[in-house]
């Protein structure tokens, strides 16, 4: 450092100040820049990114080539980063352009028969379609209305579902609406009614609101305390009959669970509004586990023929896996396809294949700036998969911790500096 003083009778005593004063300060940045940088390069160290990980592993490409790795071939927890493997999958097997169907029978009693096929999108504003496209048919009356989900033997909710009233908790269903829960709004004085503008208010919400707290509320109609096939049921032909009776269509009668009788024929076949492609976006986007295990499911059904169980969605998506991707359950493992349960695994190395693969369908992932990513949380699970993007292309990247600590955000940044440096 060179310092120019007029005072050449006080010019050393000011050299000497200043560097009693700022050399501790230089040596202090520089000793903290090395052991963050590997010599003066730039470059982020890996001993640096593995004080970071108590247990965990990533691994980072740039043009094909791995450019950064820890624990590559150890496996990991993926939490919800693993609904890639089953937008993938369900992709491969069901086709981009895949459209749910809910299939709709009448009798000469001018009963309706509904019969579901898993469409995780039967929302309200689909259900409120499909009456309307009733009536259109000639459908003037509908008496007693007959629920039949007898595509789904699921049984058990997905393995690592709990009996919260929490959303992500819902059961799944071959006949659902709304994702299998519902929106109250609760005043001071305990009325209820629905807090959506296009869902009508139900008995059904008068119910499972009686101890919840003035407010608005978005929960699991399938929580522990309820049965869950009766309630879904319930649901569904509340929901049916109300909107029923906004398009003015006659009728009265039950709500009950019936198989459609095999002497019927479909009165209408409703096929989704929504593409497969086009329910993967929200999928990945909001990370709904409901959806994720629809999908699931259906390709299971699909490939294996229905009724649908976890036993054949699992042999489905490891069956793709092992077969197009080459990876055994050394690389991954498949217990259901949402990223709840805690027995799903996958190592670096594999979720890099996966993405990948995944490219061509990369629009589906969130974006942050020059990042797209989907991210995955359970307790003491925090981890993040996708793409960097630069220099016209995408490079995979992805990060699994398994520990107490959520650092995650703090080693993605120090990844992505490794890719940008690279």
């Amino acid at each position: 450092m060179t310092v120019y003083i007029c005072d050449r009778m006080k010019q050393g005593k000011y050299l000497i100040l200043i560097r009693s004063t700022l050399l501790p300060v230089l040596i202090l940045c520089i000793f903290l820049q090395a052991s963050v940088l590997a010599n003066g390069s730039g470059q982020v160290t890996p001993d640096s990114l593995r004080s970071l990980i108590a247990r965990g592993g990533y691994a980072v490409q740039n043009n094909g080539r791995m450019i950064a790795s820890q624990n590559q071939h150890e496996m990991f927890i993926p939490a919800s980063t693993i609904k890639i493997a089953t937008a993938l999958t369900a992709i491969h097997v069901l086709g981009p352009d895949y459209r749910f169907e809910t299939q709709f029978f009448r009798d000469a009693d001018k009963n309706l028969y509904i019969k579901g096929f898993g469409d995780p999108f039967l929302i309200s504003e689909e259900v409120a379609a499909i009456v309307r496209k009733l009536k259109d048919l000639g459908c003037r009356e509908i008496n007693d209305i007959y629920l039949d989900d007898t595509a789904f033997a699921v049984g058990a909710i997905a393995d690592g579902a709990g009996g919260s009233d929490n959303p992500y908790d819902a059961r799944n269903s071959a006949l659902g609406v709304n994702f299998n829960t519902v929106n109250i709004e609760k005043d001071q004085d305990g009325n209820v009614q629905s807090a959506e503008e296009q869902t009508p208010s139900l008995d059904l919400m008068k119910e499972l609101a009686a101890d919840l707290d003035p407010g608005v509320h978005r929960i699991n109609i399938t929580q522990e305390s309820s049965n869950g096939d009766a309630i879904i049921r319930r649901y569904t032909g509340e929901l049916f009959r109300a909107l029923q009776r906004r398009e003015n269509i006659g009728g009265n009668g039950r709500i009950a669970f019936r198989k459609v009788p095999a002497n019927l024929v479909p009165f209408y076949i409703h096929q989704s509004s929504r593409t497969l492609q086009e329910i993967i976006e929200p999928l990945l986007l909001y990370s709904n586990n409901f959806i994720a295990n629809q999908i699931f499911l259906a390709m299971g059904a699909v490939k294996y023929g229905y009724p649908a169980t976890w036993e054949k969605s699992i042999r489905t998506e490891t069956g793709y896996l092992q077969d197009q991707l080459d990876l055994s359950q050394n690389d991954i493992r498949i217990a259901e396809g949402s990223g709840l349960s805690r027995k799903n695994r996958v190592t670096p190395d594999a979720m890099i294949r996966l993405l990948d693969s995944f490219k061509p369908y990369s629009r589906l992932l969130p974006r942050k700036d020059d990042v797209l990513v989907k991210s995955g949380t359970l307790q003491d699970v925090y981890a993040y998969a996708g793409y960097f993007i630069g220099k016209g292309r995408l490079d995979s990247f992805v990060l699994l911790l398994n520990q107490e600590k959520n650092n995650r955000d703090e080693i993605l940044r120090l990844l992505e500096q490794v890719y940008r440096t690279r």
